[in-house]
């Protein structure tokens, strides 16, 4: 069985091009993206709407299937990879989107067990053991048996991150997690997934619009028009929302 090796980039991503639709109606929406990421990175990209960001994070996270270039998430190669290989290749990541995306009719710590459930070899009661310690790192410790109904928006954002994280994925993508939320709530998401991904050691790729929460990145990345027009500001550099 191939291992991953951790001196190679985790996301490594070249040449990369991607279209939506086909013969007349076809329209390319990413152009020749090269990006690397490296474990333990957290990554912003950021960009305007229609920009392509979603489109790449769908295209990292096996969502969908790579057309044209060179995708390897964790040494894997996914550009032409088949349904089996995207399914395989989604089982090491966490999602967490706008969209808390709870089940209504699941309490807080059953929705973070569904983490679990593609696991194999883990026992009910581990499962719950885990679900358990994760709503409590994220501050849940007292709504573990609230239904999403009873639980205000930025705790059901992190019901989401706790979901995410529960696996200990490494990698995390995340698209829009702080849009909802107000400017408190939305640090406090963010501050957590920061926090528990360094301290499981995953790399974060984070899409947003919020400037807000800019400096939690390793390093920001934009997009525009399908292209990823600058790769790399680091921590500290001063960003502007106009770019």
């Amino acid at each position: 069985m191939q291992t991953f090796n951790n001196s190679e980039p985790v996301i490594f991503i070249e040449n990369l091009d991607h279209y939506f639709g086909s013969g007349s109606l076809q329209k390319q929406v990413l152009f020749n993206i090269n990006l690397e990421i490296n474990a333990g990175e957290i990554v912003i990209m950021t960009g305007h709407s229609g920009s392509g960001k979603t489109t790449l994070l769908t295209l990292v996270g096996g969502l969908r299937s790579a057309q044209s270039g060179n995708l390897r998430i964790l040494g894997k190669e996914l550009c032409g990879a088949s349904s089996k290989q995207l399914t395989q290749a989604r089982r090491n990541n966490g999602y967490i989107f706008q969209a808390h995306n709870l089940h209504g009719s699941l309490t807080a710590i059953q929705n973070v067990r569904m983490g679990l459930e593609v696991q194999a070899k883990i026992s009910p009661q581990e499962m719950l053991k885990r679900s358990q310690h994760i709503l409590e790192e994220v501050g849940l410790g007292e709504r573990l048996h609230y239904y999403p109904d009873n639980l205000s928006g930025g705790q059901k954002q992190r019901v989401a991150i706790a979901r995410a994280l529960v696996s200990q994925p490494k990698i995390v993508l995340a698209d829009e997690p702080t849009a909802a939320l107000d400017k408190q709530s939305g640090r406090d998401v963010v501050e957590i997934m920061q926090k528990l991904a360094k301290e499981q050691s995953c790399t974060i790729l984070l899409v947003t619009h919020d400037n807000r929460i800019l400096d939690i990145a390793d390093r920001i990345i934009y997009m525009e028009d399908g292209h990823l027009v600058r790769n790399g500001v680091t921590v500290g550099e001063k960003v502007t929302g106009d770019r």
